[in-house]
């Protein structure tokens, strides 16, 4: 007998959820709310919105069930719908900028990120990686920390599969750029704390 894969996890949950099994929503939102947070996450910068994104697409999910085309993943179809939200949530911020550009007549706020040398070095990156532009963050997140494969990444943001690698190679070049200098400063201060003997 066939081992059942993730897919036919996911298409019996689904055909479940259409039928209005809360349990079985349950269950989908559990296999999925922290990949999609893992994901909206790092394209936001506030971890509340972040978790109303999440929250508003699984909304969206049970709201649209009976649109589902079983011929798709549903996981694309999830960050699909997730992403969109979270580039809804981007624009009204830019928005909100411009508002408020205008209102400071013409001075505009200054908005800076205190670049301390972190106690782990993830932090830095992860902060690198929110500081991308939207179109390569979201290709490097969905390529590089979710492990998708290009094809898919391609289909979540509706971009052809050339532009995805395009994206993706681009974003790890700027995150090299803008890592190096952290990546050389964290390791002089590593060497540094490395005394000799006769110093202690």
């Amino acid at each position: 007998m066939a081992k059942e894969t993730e897919k036919d996890i996911d298409f019996a949950l689904m055909r479940a959820v259409q039928h209005g099994d809360m349990v079985a929503f349950n269950t989908l939102v559990d296999r999925y709310k922290d990949r999609l947070m893992n994901v909206i996450g790092r394209m936001l910068s506030s971890t509340e919105e972040a978790e109303d994104i999440v929250q508003e697409t699984f909304v969206r999910v049970y709201q649209h069930r009976q649109s589902f085309n079983f011929q798709h993943c549903l996981s694309t179809w999830i960050y699909t719908i997730g992403l969109n939200l979270a580039r809804n949530e981007l624009r009204k911020r830019r928005k909100f900028k411009f508002f408020e550009i205008g209102d400071m007549q013409g001075n505009e706020p200054e908005l800076s990120v205190e670049m301390k040398m972190p106690t782990r070095l993830p932090e830095t990156i992860d902060l690198a990686v929110k500081q991308l532009p939207a179109k390569y963050r979201e290709a490097f997140i969905l390529r590089d920390v979710e492990e998708m494969p290009y094809e898919e990444v391609a289909k979540v943001l509706d971009v052809p599969l050339g532009t995805v690698k395009s994206r993706v190679n681009r974003a790890r070049l700027m995150l090299r750029d803008a890592l190096q200098p952290k990546m050389e400063e964290y390791h002089a201060l590593s060497k540094s704390t490395l005394l000799p003997v006769g110093l202690l």
